[in-house]
């Protein structure tokens, strides 16, 4: 997730969008729904080098702007329904196979409103995860203490703070580490990478590597575990950084492995050694990263992107979700099929 003040031109757009209501009249209009498109007879771009592609692509939900649903994080279940968490309605919701779309949860304000949340001064749903044993868990961000960190829907469907997280912080993504029985959380504000236990109770500081840090608005954002490192985006900075794992589970140093990617939110794997997909919200736009570093867009606002936000890879199947945040007012979830070459 990316949204603030104090930045360049794009990303103060999305400080108006989540801050000031009255400023939503300004965004541009939607562009039309997203059509499939033939890879037989699509035109290639340029320059286009040895790598993974993306085929029928499709938007699978249209979300509700107006409502502050800005779709921000995807978390998928068997079957094929989809979990997201929504700025800055505070929700979280579950899109099915068909596309309907169903609200689980919707958090309080905190007392004050939230002003006093992190960089956007408005609290916030963010990462969303599931567990192997199917419990849903998502990040709050509300400037206060007893209400930031991470939380559980329960089967009855009301959410269970089970590890806090200082006021301060800004929890932005959200991956749970089996093998350790652990979450890992970026925090954006922080500049670091916090953990906990599965089973709830205190966080800890795992890594605040100065390539985790912001340059005064989003530092740590996205994140995934990889080949026994962790890897994270850094929006202001526009860089992946990897982090080694050591024996024991602790944080090694960081490597940058990519750069140029300024206002970088989510990112994943496509199966093909570091080759990553990447939703750069900044510039709406779709890239794919190869495992030299070099990057080549995918899909841009020509082909609907709005604010994209998070991306998340199984098999053959790639989900996108793009915010409408820092331009349109068409928040979607779009499913395409990866080839990989």
């Amino acid at each position: 997730m990316i949204t603030g003040a104090g930045r360049p031109a794009g990303l103060r757009r999305r400080a108006a969008v989540l801050g000031l209501a009255a400023l939503l009249g300004v965004l541009a209009a939607a562009p039309a729904a997203l059509a499939a498109p033939d890879p037989a007879t699509a035109p290639a771009r340029p320059d286009r080098a040895a790598g993974s592609r993306l085929c029928d692509v499709r938007v699978l939900a249209h979300f509700d702007r107006a409502a502050g649903q800005v779709a921000e994080s995807i978390a998928l279940e068997p079957g094929g329904s989809v979990v997201i968490g929504m700025i800055p309605a505070r929700q979280v919701v579950r899109v099915a196979r068909d596309g309907a779309v169903r609200v689980l949860a919707t958090m309080p304000l905190p007392p004050g409103g939230g002003t006093t949340t992190p960089i956007v001064g408005a609290p916030d749903v963010t990462g969303v995860a599931r567990s192997g044993s199917g419990a849903v868990y998502f990040l709050y961000s509300s400037g206060q203490g007893g209400l930031t960190g991470i939380w559980r829907l329960s089967r009855s469907g009301e959410p269970r703070l089970v590890v806090p997280l200082p006021a301060d912080s800004f929890p932005n993504a959200l991956v749970i580490d089996g093998e350790r029985h652990r979450f890992l959380v970026t925090d954006s504000a922080g500049g670091r990478i916090w953990q906990a236990p599965l089973s709830g109770g205190r966080a800890s500081v795992w890594s605040a590597d100065p390539a985790l840090a912001p340059a005064g608005f989003f530092g740590a954002n996205g994140m995934k575990i990889h080949h026994g490192a962790v890897w994270a985006s850094n929006s202001d900075h526009g860089t992946v950084v990897r982090i080694p794992m050591t024996k024991d589970g602790g944080s090694g140093r960081a490597e940058v492995r990519a750069t140029g990617l300024e206002g970088i939110d989510d990112f994943d794997f496509t199966g093909r050694g570091n080759e990553i997909l990447a939703a750069i919200n900044q510039s709406s736009e779709f890239v794919r990263v190869d495992a030299g570093g070099a990057r080549e867009t995918l899909l841009d606002a020509d082909d609907g992107m709005q604010g994209t936000t998070a991306v998340i890879v199984r098999g053959n199947r790639v989900y996108v979700t793009n915010g409408a945040n820092l331009a349109g007012n068409d928040p979607t979830l779009m499913l395409a099929k990866l080839q990989r070459h």
